[in-house]
């Protein structure tokens, strides 16, 4: 399995003004160290950095199934994170993962808060439904879109 950021096309056009998924210019703010995640390089911001917070779709079209939500981002252009290994950026102690179809739908039944030490093993067995096409790793208390994990 491969753990995705956001694609960094879709970070550049953010970083440079571009407005987010609710057609608003994201908001220029300084990370305080306190778990400000990156979604494209998949780190922690660190504190006193400049940061990004804006309206995510990390969806290909709107529908009802596709969920908006808060998103970090670093301010300065970031490498694009993501591979096989936990990134950085999951370091609460668990997080919602949940199954998603081709068609960019929740797979009933797959999703679950998850320890994160053990996301590894249950996307392997969520993986073992062939009705799911990809997960998201999402924030356990607040929902927030982490990032995408798909088969390798």
């Amino acid at each position: 399995m491969r753990f995705q950021a956001i694609p960094t096309e879709v970070a550049r056009h953010y970083q440079a003004g571009g407005l987010d998924a609710n057609g608003q210019v994201p908001e220029r703010q300084i990370a305080d160290g306190d778990g400000n995640p990156c979604r494209h390089c998949l780190r922690m911001i660190p504190k006193g950095a400049g940061m990004l917070v804006l309206a995510h779709r990390p969806f290909p079209a709107p529908q009802p199934y596709a969920e908006v939500g808060p998103t970090f981002l670093c301010d300065a252009p970031c490498e694009a994170g993501g591979g096989a290994a936990l990134p950085e950026a999951l370091g609460s102690s668990d997080y919602i993962l949940r199954g998603y179809g081709a068609d960019d739908r929740i797979v009933y039944g797959t999703g679950g808060v998850v320890a994160t030490g053990a996301i590894v093993a249950r996307a392997a067995a969520l993986f073992s439904d062939a009705r799911v096409a990809y997960l998201h790793v999402r924030s356990a208390r607040n929902n927030c879109y982490q990032c995408r994990i798909d088969r390798a």
